[in-house]
C-alpha cells in the first residue's frame, strides 16, 4: 500500500525531548466483511495439501536469482500464495486494524514503520517499528529468504501467511463473537505479532476474554506450529516465541557488527534503569510501583516515567539512549508476562533483570543460552528485594561477562531488513526456520 514516507529527525540519545505526534485513538470496531468460509476453507486447504501430492508452486513477484545471498543453512521454506484478504488487503484498512492506534505509519516498509533519521549519513537501518508488528517483518522475510523453494515437493517447512495479529487487533472490541472467529501439520506453520492470548478465548461470551479470538484453539492450527511474541507457557505446546521487533534492522553484517562494537565502548554511568509506567491490576500495579519507588529513590539509576498521553517513552532514541547508559535494565511483566522493552534492553546491551521466568525464560528457548545467570539476572517478584544492592553485588568482571553474553546475541535477536544484501548472521527468522525445520524433520506430534 502507499504511504506517504516521513522521516522522524532525532539523535542518537537525545537529551531533550521531542514533541511528539499524538495519532488519535480510534474507538470504533472494524467489521470485516470476509466470509466466514473462506478463510475455514483455505486452513482446510493447507491441511489436505499435507495429505496429498503438491501441485505447481503459485506466482510470486520473487524470483531465485533475485535472493541476494546463497542458502547456506540446511532447510527450505515454501511460502503458501494465500487469497491477499489475509495478508496484504488488510493493510488497505490500516486505519483501523487497531482500536488505538492509526496503524498507516506503521505498516509502512513491510512493517518496518517509519525511518528514524539520525544523521551522519547512515544507510536506513533504524525504523520506528511498531511492538506488534513482527509478522509483516516476518513476512517479508520469509519471501526474500535464500532458502526459500518454489517446489513444495522440496521443502522441509511450510508458511502460511496469514497477517492474524493485525486482524484480531482490528476486532478488539466486537461483541459478536462470528465476527471475532472468522479468521479460522507439525511443518506448517504461522506466525503472530501478538501475544498467543489474542487466540486463545477460553469462552463463548464476547467480555470474558478481553478481544481474544479461538484460532489457536482449532483442532487444525492445534496441529500447527504457531510463533509469537509470548507464548502460552501451560498450554502452548506448539507455540514458539519469537522476539519483539526492535529499531535495528541492519542491511548488512558490518552494520550489525559496528552497533555490536558500539554497544561495547559505551559510557554507561548508571548501575540501573527503568523505562515503564504503573500498571493496574494487583500483581501487575504492585511490581511496577515497587520497581518505580526504588529507581526514583536510588542516585544509581535512570527512571524514565511512561505516563499516559505524549510520552518519551514512545521515543526510540530516547529510550534506547536510557538503556545505553546502564548497566542494569529492569523489566517488569508488562500487560502480559512479555515486553518489547526486553528487546530494547538487549539492543542497548543492558543487562536485563526479570522478576518472572515467563518474561524470558519459558518464552524464546531458540535464542537463549542454557546458562539464565550468564546473560540475565532474576529476583523473585513475590521477595522484598532491595534492588540497588543486589545489583551491587555483582563484580565488575562478571558485569563485563554478562554484558558480553547480552551484546553477543543480538545478531539473533534482530529482524535484519528485507532488502539485506551482504548480511550472514543469522537473525530471528532465521533462527526461528532452522529450529522448525530440524523439529519436522524429527516428525514431532503436538499434544492436542
Amino acid at each position: 500500500m502507499a504511504y506517504n514516507k516521513k522521516h522522524v529527525k532525532i539523535g542518537l540519545w537525545p537529551e531533550k525531548e521531542e514533541k511528539e505526534k499524538k495519532y488519535s485513538k480510534n474507538r470504533e470496531a472494524l467489521k470485516l466483511t470476509v466470509p466466514t468460509f473462506l478463510l475455514f476453507c483455505s486452513i482446510c486447504l493447507i491441511f489436505l495439501i499435507l495429505l496429498s501430492p503438491f501441485t505447481s508452486p503459485p506466482q510470486t513477484s520473487f524470483t531465485a536469482s533475485s535472493l541476494p545471498r546463497t542458502c547456506d543453512q540446511n532447510f527450505t521454506v515454501y511460502v503458501y500464495d494465500l487469497p491477499k484478504e489475509f495478508n496484504t488487503n488488510l493493510l488497505q484498512n490500516c486505519r483501523h486494524l487497531n482500536i488505538y492506534t492509526d496503524m498507516c505509519p506503521h505498516v509502512a516498509n513491510n512493517g518496518l514503520g517509519q525511518p528514524l533519521h539520525r544523521g551522519g549519513g547512515d544507510s536506513e537501518t533504524w525504523f520506528a517499528t511498531h511492538q506488534f508488528i513482527a509478522e509483516m517483518i516476518f513476512h517479508a522475510r520469509v519471501k526474500n529468504h535464500p532458502c526459500r523453494t518454489w517446489e513444495p515437493n522440496n521443502a522441509d517447512i511450510f508458511y502460511v501467511p496469514f497477517y492474524g495479529g493485525l486482524y484480531a487487533s482490528s476486532v478488539f472490541r466486537e461483541y459478536n463473537l462470528t465476527k471475532r472467529d472468522e479468521s479460522n501439520g507439525r511443518d506448517h506453520l504461522l506466525a503472530f505479532g501478538r501475544t498467543a492470548w489474542d487466540f486463545m478465548r477460553s469462552s463463548d461470551e464476547a467480555g470474558t476474554d478481553f478481544g481474544a479470538n479461538i484460532l489457536m484453539q482449532l483442532p487444525l492450527v492445534r496441529n500447527m506450529s504457531v510463533l509469537t511474541v509470548e507464548r502460552q507457557p501451560w498450554d502452548g505446546d506448539n507455540q514458539f516465541g519469537i522476539p519483539y521487533p526492535s529499531y535495528f534492522h541492519p542491511y548488512t553484517s558490518a552494520e550489525m557488527l559496528t552497533w555490536q562494537d558500539k554497544m561495547r565502548s559505551v559510557e554507561r554511568p548508571h548501575l540501573f534503569s527503568f523505562v515503564g509506567g504503573p500498571r493496574k491490576g494487583l500483581e501487575k500495579a504492585a511490581i511496577r510501583d515497587e520497581l518505580i519507588r526504588q529507581c526514583a529513590d536510588s542516585s544509581r539509576c535512570e527512571l524514565l516515567k511512561c505516563e499516559s498521553g505524549g510520552s518519551r517513552c514512545h521515543d526510540p532514541m530516547t529510550v534506547l539512549g536510557v538503556m545505553a547508559r546502564s548497566r542494569f535494565c529492569l523489566q517488569a511483566p508488562g500487560d502480559s508476562f512479555t515486553r518489547r522493552s526486553t528487546f530494547d534492553a538487549m539492543l542497548a546491551g543492558c543487562i536485563p533483570v526479570f522478576f518472572s521466568p515467563h518474561t524470558m525464560y519459558t518464552q524464546y528457548m531458540w535464542y537463549l543460552p542454557d546458562d539464565k545467570r550468564s546473560y540475565s539476572v532474576f529476583m523473585d517478584e513475590k521477595n522484598s528485594t532491595l534492588i540497588e544492592q543486589e545489583l551491587s553485588r555483582i563484580s565488575e568482571s562478571e558485569v563485563v561477562h554478562m554484558r558480553e553474553a547480552v551484546i553477543a546475541m543480538i545478531p539473533k535477536m534482530t529482524y535484519a531488513h528485507p532488502n539485506a544484501t551482504n548480511y550472514d548472521l543469522p537473525d530471528a527468522v532465521d533462527v526461528a526456520l532452522e529450529a522448525l525445520a530440524m523439529q519436522a524433520k524429527t516428525k514431532v506430534v503436538y499434544s492436542l
